[in-house]
């Protein structure tokens, strides 16, 4: 199975938290760039060839119940909710059973905000964590499906009803739904899939994760101003993003790719790929907004590719009957355990706030490199008290976090240019914007955590894909 890379600030984001959850860290990405195309789609479009589109990223999550849909979901919302404001809570919905519903929806929505000083906005996130149970009921209205596709083109959308008739110009609407690998075989058929009604949603396998051994930590914060100047950025009027020159190679490898694979492919699954190249050209263009770019790079391309290809073979998987793939996560070492429960109390910790939770002895902890342990008495009966503490802390470093790769920490160079960066070209394109109250108290975090260490990485082959082609 392909490794797909988490790109960007959205990336890095969902990399610090993923420690802390009991969920596949690529359910958190991927709900996450959902919610993000939604939030910049009214105003954000992808142009290749002198046609521009939405860049509205459906998805779903198949994986068994209880494993971990619902915590990717809200792990999602936990990285995003602070940088866009109220979008989240005021744009989210969910029991769109019928074609006529959706419409409706939208064109309430509109006729709500027209006279706004924003204007009319008919952006909305669909989430539906019992997708089951909607595609039971839209069996019965075969509107819904042509409706479907229209509204993940960007098409007008219409309804004729005695009362009234609704239109929506340019929808924004995106589609987030969990389901079982076994209720999507059943509900989701190849007929469906031919029509173009269902080969638009970008499915993901989740694989499972181990049990932390502390649930108590809550979920480290996370600082949305880089997300946050990128939404005012991306809202603040209309853009269209494009392929830079040193990204048309690899989008041609691509779009062979999508054609290779889709003539091989047994007919049952090829017609679930079939906008293979398109889905990565969208997934693209989020990643760069993120950045505040209307430019896609080779970079960002790539790691676009690296995400729907991980759907293409997950989708491959599905329809041979598949479940979610065993995958382990490296568990947190002694010194990392210990390192957070220091952290949680300020940078010392008593024994017995130690060693209950990281199922060592005290002589094991005390031989651990750079803890310091020193013995305290309360008063002159009291009972001494051992204190561990880190060497050289100060107020504390922070937890262990996975390391971040090149593609976050700077531009790769252009085979047809010197290398920028990419500071400098986000603080020329960001617009100047004020930073978005949170819509709701913030729960009680785990402790800030230092910037992450550069890592080198070998420079990818200028075909990495040769292979499955």
């Amino acid at each position: 199975m392909s490794t797909p890379v988490l790109y960007g600030p959205i990336g890095r984001s969902v990399r610090k938290i993923s420690p802390y959850l009991e969920t596949d860290e690529l359910g958190v990405y991927v709900a996450a760039l959902s919610m993000w195309s939604a939030a910049i789609g009214g105003t954000v479009k992808v142009s290749s060839r002198g046609n521009a589109r939405p860049v509205l990223l459906w998805s779903a999550l198949v994986a068994g119940t209880g494993r971990g849909k619902g915590t990717a979901l809200r792990a999602a919302h936990h990285v995003l909710d602070k940088a866009l404001g109220r979008f989240l809570a005021t744009h989210t919905t969910s029991g769109i059973t019928s074609g006529a519903s959706m419409v409706n929806h939208l064109w309430e929505q509109q006729e709500a905000t027209v006279e706004t000083e924003h204007g009319r906005d008919v952006r909305a996130l669909v989430v539906e964590e019992e997708w089951s149970e909607v595609l039971r009921r839209v069996k019965r209205d075969p509107s819904f499906t042509t409706k479907l596709r229209a509204a993940w083109d960007g098409a007008t959308l219409r309804n004729t009803t005695k009362e009234e008739a609704q239109e929506v110009r340019d929808p924004a609407i995106v589609l987030h739904c969990h389901v079982t690998p076994s209720d999507w075989t059943k509900y989701v058929g190849e007929s469906e899939a031919a029509g173009g009604s269902y080969n638009r949603i970008l499915p993901f396998l989740l694989g499972s994760v181990p049990m932390l051994d502390d649930d108590r930590v809550s979920l480290p914060d996370i600082d949305g101003r880089e997300l946050s100047d990128a939404y005012g950025w991306a809202t603040a009027r209309a853009r269209v993003i494009t392929l830079s020159e040193d990204a048309r190679p690899l989008w041609r490898i691509v779009r062979r790719y999508a054609r290779i694979l889709g003539e091989t492919l047994p007919e049952g699954q090829a017609v679930f790929i079939e906008r293979t190249a398109e889905q990565t050209l969208r997934v693209a263009a989020c990643l760069a907004a993120s950045e505040c770019s209307e430019a896609i790079t080779e970079e960002t391309l790539s790691a676009a590719f690296t995400l729907v290809r991980r759907s293409v073979q997950d989708t491959v998987r599905i329809t041979k009957g598949a479940t979610s793939p065993k995958v382990n996560r490296q568990p947190l070492s002694l010194a990392d355990k210990v390192r957070a429960r220091i952290e949680m109390h300020g940078g010392r910790a008593t024994s017995s706030q130690v060693l209950p939770y990281v199922g060592a002895s005290a002589s094991e902890v005390k031989a651990l490199p750079g803890v310091v342990v020193t013995v305290e008495r309360s008063g002159k009966t009291g009972r001494p008290a051992t204190v561990f503490t880190f060497r050289g802390d100060t107020s504390g470093d922070s937890v262990p976090q996975p390391a971040s790769t090149d593609s976050d920490q700077k531009r790769s160079t252009s085979r047809y240019g010197e290398a920028q960066p990419a500071s400098a070209e986000r603080e020329e394109n960001r617009a100047q914007v004020v930073s978005l109250d949170a819509y709701r108290p913030a729960p009680k975090q785990a402790p800030k955590s230092a910037p992450e260490p550069k890592r080198t990485e070998p420079h990818a082959d200028p075909n990495p894909f040769r292979a499955l082609l």
